[in-house]
């Protein structure tokens, strides 16, 4: 049976705002800077990412 794994970070190429994602709020929280508050974020999402964990 396949374990679909979720990603724990992500950084947006635009302004290099990080987030990180938080277990008990179970929400993305900023890591650091919080970056451009007016950035229409693009996280860093290609298809070397797999999810799923066999």
């Amino acid at each position: 049976m396949a374990t679909i794994v979720p990603p724990r970070e992500r950084v947006c190429e635009r302004c290099g705002r990080a987030d990180i994602w938080d277990e008990e709020s179970e929400n993305w929280v900023v890591a650091d800077d919080p970056g451009d508050p007016f950035c229409l974020h693009d996280w860093d999402i290609n298809g070397t990412y797999n999810p799923v964990d066999e």
